[in-house]
């Protein structure tokens, strides 16, 4: 029994030998060392991670060096276009400065395609100004909580492209609405219990020492609606914000007309004490001249209402230019439904969009047709929607204020540098310089952030590297001591097997005796 326990004892560890020479590591399972097992799973999961972050490392350094080389080299032939626009500092006929502009405009289209083209996997970083983050680390607290931490690299919009003004887009591009509501169609009041909207329209001419008020009608206010009015020759818009009463209508009416320094005249304002039931009343007093005003623009600019049944409403679309981009929204039946313009698109494509979608929703009690633009260039399509067997909510808001405005880009006023005249020639020379600042800057701000990315990813590896040693030294078989181990239990593992054959011969001998 003696010998049988020690040959278990020599099988099991040459077992436990075995099984470290043929894995690699002395502790390969929860059984083997629960603690150190514990400890290094969490540490080679974090291995794991270390190396996820690595490539995100990797990636946002490309990426950022992608924008630096764009940069710089902007900044060089931002350069070269300072040194013609210096040339051109000196007096010179028409012909050498055609020439010398022809270099310039040549240099700020390869500017744009640089600009353009400078992405890496989708991220430009020359265009627009919101920041990216780039994750840098895996950071686990004392009480076992882990946090992640990025490093963050700001955009530097070198786009070329110019300011637009929403109220100039809006007034030459196609698709935005010409008349918000169906004026054309008298049965139909959008403006119908909304507030802001006077109860009597009026215009004419304020004679001096007489005065004229408009009413304001009480109730609710929707975020959007326009309230226009022309005083003196010139219209003043007021847009409704979100909470805005009929108060908030007149008070900014006021505002606005105060600011156009209009000769002769005194605007004064009388809140209603509810908003909700009570007028507000605007008071135009001419002294010292007549003042024309005219307010028929505050009843049709709102753009919500019911249609009422067997009612038809007509949305003009404007002729012009559709911009890529611009989306198109109309909400019936209340459900909204948004059209986003493609390259190419016409007012006509718009309204076929907006068709399209909209008899998608399968509105109960709509008819919905298009008449489109012979000339889409110059001439309005038209929406009709016509309320069939019941009323029908609608609102135009978002016809005629989605996409509206182009802000400037970093680069954008390349787009006004000319050296026609000497004139033009000094005004474009400072206007370089900034250009250059604007430039320089972007350049040195990703070499910054390039600097900073890779130093985490060299430290990032350093710490995979420690922490896969430590991981090694906890749970890796050290094999030349195994092979060594595994030898002698081979040896003994011999012995045991004759020790218990002779420990097995005795009883025979003792049971021969008895036979």
């Amino acid at each position: 029994m003696v010998a049988l326990q020690t040959l278990r004892n020599i099988n099991s560890n040459l077992e436990t030998v075995q099984s470290e020479i043929s894995t690699g590591k002395k502790v390969a399972t929860a059984k083997d060392n629960a603690a150190i097992w514990a400890i290094s799973t969490v540490m080679s999961t974090d291995v794991e991670s270390f190396n996820q972050i690595t490539d995100s490392l990797n990636k946002g350094s490309s990426t950022v060096g992608v924008a630096r080389a764009a940069s710089e080299q902007v900044t060089e032939l931002l350069q070269d276009m300072k040194n013609l626009i210096v040339s051109a500092q000196e007096d010179l006929n028409a012909d050498d400065r055609a020439k010398i502009q022809t270099d310039i405009d040549a240099k700020r289209t390869a500017i744009s395609n640089i600009v353009n083209a400078a992405q890496f996997n989708g991220q430009n970083l020359l265009q627009g100004t919101e920041s990216i983050s780039i994750l840098a680390s895996l950071d686990r607290g004392s009480d076992g909580s882990v946090s992640a931490t990025s490093i963050t690299v700001a955009r530097q919009d070198l786009q070329t492209t110019a300011a637009v003004d929403a109220a100039a887009k809006e007034a030459t591009d196609a698709g935005y609405v010409s008349t918000a509501d169906s004026a054309t169609d008298s049965t139909v009041d959008l403006s119908s219990g909304d507030a802001g909207f006077m109860s009597t329209a009026q215009s004419g001419n304020i004679t001096d020492g007489n005065d004229a008020d408009i009413t304001l009608d009480a109730g609710t206010v929707t975020t959007g609606d326009e309230f226009t009015i022309n005083v003196g020759g010139s219209d003043y818009t007021y847009t409704a914000l979100e909470g805005d009463t009929a108060n908030d209508v007149a008070a900014g009416l006021k505002t606005l007309i105060d600011a156009g320094s209009i000769a002769n005249l005194t605007v004064t304002v009388t809140p209603g004490a509810d908003p909700a039931s009570d007028d507000a009343t605007i008071n135009l007093a001419a002294a010292g001249g007549n003042v024309t005003f005219d307010e028929t623009g505050l009843a049709s600019e709102t753009t919500q209402g019911v249609i009422s049944d067997g009612d038809t409403i007509d949305v003009t679309l404007a002729g012009g230019t559709i911009t890529a981009g611009d989306t198109f929204t109309i909400n019936v039946g209340d459900a909204e439904y948004t059209y986003t313009a493609v390259d190419g698109d016409t007012n006509n494509d718009v309204a076929a969009g907006l068709k399209t979608l909209i008899d998608a929703g399968s509105i109960s009690d709509l008819v919905v047709t298009v008449t489109d633009a012979g000339d889409p260039t110059s001439d309005a399509a038209t929406i009709s929607l016509e309320a069939d067997g019941g009323d029908v909510n609608v609102s135009l808001a978002g016809l005629g204020s989605q996409n509206a405005a182009v802000a400037a880009g970093g680069l954008g006023a390349i787009a006004d540098l000319s050296v026609a005249t000497a004139e033009d020639a000094t005004t474009a020379l400072n206007t370089i310089e900034d250009l250059l600042d604007t430039a320089i800057n972007a350049a040195t701000s990703f070499g910054s952030a390039q600097t900073q990315i890779e130093g985490q990813g060299e430290f990032v590896q350093t710490l995979i590297d420690s922490m896969t040693s430590g991981i090694g030294a906890m749970v890796d078989a050290d094999i030349e001591a195994a092979s060594a181990k595994l030898q002698a239990l081979q040896v003994q593992q011999q012995l045991g097997v004759q020790a218990l054959s002779i420990a097995n011969s005795n009883p025979q001998t003792l049971l021969s005796l008895f036979r």
